[in-house]
This record gives C-alpha cells, sequence and structure tokens, in this order.
C-alpha cells in the first residue's frame, strides 16, 4: 500500500514537472533511497554494538566485588561452578527461547568445535587468573592487565583482520601504551599476571569475532565442553574433602549466581564484537579497568604507586582523544553526500 501510494506520488509529480527537471528528482530519491537504507542500518549496528559493549565492561568492572565474597572459596573451584551451572542457564535460555537448532548443529560442526574448543581453554585459563588475582589482593595487576587487552585487540585487528587505524586512533594507542609501560616497571613481579589476562582474553575475543555462531550458542558449547572437566574437579575436591560448596547457604547462592554473572557479559561481548570494529571493542574495553583500578584503590586499599598514577592519566588522555575522533567521524558520516549517479 505504501508502495503504490509513493509510486502514484511519483507519476503525479512527472506528469505535472516533466518540462521542468521534475523527473530527474523523482529518480534521483528513488536511486538514494538504498543508499540511505544502508547507512541507517550502518549506524544502527554501530549504537547497537555500542551499547552491548558498554554494557558488558561495566559489569566487568564491578566483577570484583562479587569475587571478593567467595575469597574462602579455592580460585578454580569458582571456576568450575561457573561453568557447570553457566551450562544449566544457558540451554534453558535456548529452549525457552526456541533456538536449539543452531546449538545442535554447532555440536554437529568439527571445525567450529575446534574453534570453541580452543576459545573455551582461553577463556577458562582468563577466568582462572583473574579469580585468583582478586581473591589473592591482585587487582592492580588484574586492572594493568585488562587495560593491556585493548592494545592486544588493536593489535590482532590490524594484524590479522586487517583493519585500518585512523591517524587520531594511532595517537591514542601510542599514549595508552606508554601509560601501560610506565606502570608494568611499577609491579614487575606481578606483571605475568597482566599480559597472561591480556593475551587470553585478546586471543578469546578474536577467536569469537571470527566464528560463525551466535553468542549463546558459542559460549554454550564452550561450558558445555569444559563441564566433564569441572565435574572432574569438584568431584576430586569432595572426595579429599576440601569442596566449598555446601559450606554455608550464602556461599552455595553465590557461586550458583556466578552463571549470571559469567554468562551475561560475555554474551554482550560476543555480539558486540560482531557489531563493532575490533578497534573500537579495544578501546572500549578501558572502561572495565578503570573501575577495576578504583576498586581497588578506593575499596581494598591496595598501594598505589606513581607509575600507575601516570599511566591512569595517559589512559584517559588516549581515550580523550579517541572519543573525540570517534565523534568526528560519526558527523562525518551523517554529513556525507548521496553518491552521484549522473
Amino acid at each position: 500500500m505504501v508502495t503504490n501510494r509513493l509510486s502514484s506520488a511519483a507519476q503525479d509529480v512527472v506528469a505535472h514537472n516533466s518540462t521542468s527537471g521534475g523527473v530527474h528528482l523523482v529518480l534521483a530519491a528513488h536511486r538514494y533511497r538504498p543508499y540511505c537504507r544502508v547507512m541507517t542500518t550502518e549506524r544502527t549496528e554501530f549504537t547497537t554494538g555500542l551499547g552491548l559493549g558498554l554494557a558488558s565492561y561495566v559489569i566487568w568492572g564491578l566483577v570484583p566485588l562479587y569475587f571478593k565474597l567467595l575469597h574462602s572459596i579455592l580460585p578454580w573451584e569458582i571456576v568450575a561452578h561457573r561453568v557447570i551451572w553457566s551450562v544449566l542457564l544457558l540451554v534453558a535460555v535456548l529452549v525457552v527461547r526456541r533456538q536449539t537448532s543452531p546449538l545442535i548443529n554447532a555440536l554437529k560442526n568439527p571445525l567450529m568445535l575446534r574453534r570453541l574448543g580452543l576459545s573455551s581453554l582461553l577463556i577458562a585459563t582468563n577466568w582462572l587468573i583473574y579469580i585468583w588475582a582478586v581473591t589473592g589482593n591482585h587487582l592492580l595487576a588484574a586492572s594493568l592487565g585488562y587495560f593491556l587487552n585493548p592494545l592486544v585487540n588493536v593489535v590482532l585487528g590490524v594484524t590479522v583482520l586487517g583493519e585500518r587505524l585512523t591517524r587520531a586512533q594511532i595517537l591514542a594507542i601510542t599514549i595508552a601504551g606508554v601509560g601501560v609501560t610506565v606502570a608494568a616497571f611499577g609491579i614487575l613481579s606481578e606483571l605475568w599476571i597482566s599480559i597472561a589476562l591480556a593475551l587470553s582474553f585478546g586471543c578469546y575475543g578474536l577467536i569469537r569475532k571470527t566464528t560463525a555462531v551466535g553468542a549463546i550458542e558459542g559460549l554454550t558449547v564452550e561450558t558445555l565442553l569444559l563441564a566433564p572437566f569441572c565435574l572432574a574437579g569438584l568431584a576430586w575436591l569432595a572426595h579429599i574433602g576440601q569442596l566449598g560448596f555446601g559450606a554455608n547457604h550464602v556461599s552455595d547462592a553465590l557461586l550458583i549466581f556466578a552463571s549470571v554473572v559469567t554468562s551475561l557479559p560475555l554474551i554482550l561481548f560476543a555480539a558486540a564484537a560482531r557489531k563493532l570494529p575490533y578497534a573500537t571493542m579495544g578501546l572500549l574495553q578501558y572502561i572495565a579497568p578503570t573501575m577495576v583500578f578504583l576498586i581497588a584503590t578506593f575499596i581494598y586499599h591496595e598501594p598505589l604507586h606513581s607509575g600507575m598514577v601516570i599511566a591512569f592519566g595517559c589512559i584517559w588522555l588516549a581515550l580523550a582523544i579517541f572519543t573525540t575522533d570517534l565523534v568526528r567521524t560519526l558527523r562525518l558520516q551523517r554529513a556525507r553526500p548521496a553518491p552521484s549517479h549522473s
């Protein structure tokens, strides 16, 4: 009905304006419509991806507060519970949403299983190191790791995916790199924590970005692959009498709810990674380590050296440059004229 009305209106314009250029205006309008739809779709994709990315990093920034409550439980037992309860939650979500077919297809695809098997090892390693750092009062080192992570992502985006950076983005990355380098010399004995976190999560994000699987389905496969090993580990802990689960109702509830804390930000991250340029994702990730840095300093009072203060200032300066460049790019896109078809 709408199309017919538009066609009728166009015919009227042609009939009354054929001697004054009206025909060209109508034809131009029809030619520009696909271009406008593409531009609108690109902006919507970017906006949606930006919202998903911001949400995932804010949640990750608050995660230390949650896992600090489980400091009396072994880090790898916490990881095991994260995996097992996440399997149950994710499968339930897929059943409710009637999306089990993509999960079954992924499980039948040998190539996808190999890729998700590798990503599951990377994310399990990342979880274990991070929880150990949080419960062992190494939050500043963990924070530095996630400050390094965006730089790793940018390098992967350029070297593996062939993405290009603007001059402003190059400047921002350089300034941030200087800040992280200064901070690294101040906590050299804990630098392995930072490097391991950055590399494990950076490579995880790259694999998930280049694997054609949905966010929920992919995470479900990853946790399913890890679940047998986690169940075996928990059984061994129970056998030797060191299982933390069952000690009290509060810790049990926290371990079970860890499935939500685990699944939600990763689902948001995986969805955002498929909608945003990898370099953009890399720089957005400064949100989470900034929050962790503030939590470590002002809530848990971990010692703060001058190098970390310099790094913090450099990173925020880099973010300001990147944000300014991003806003400028978006404005140029909005002002870009439609292509000529003459």
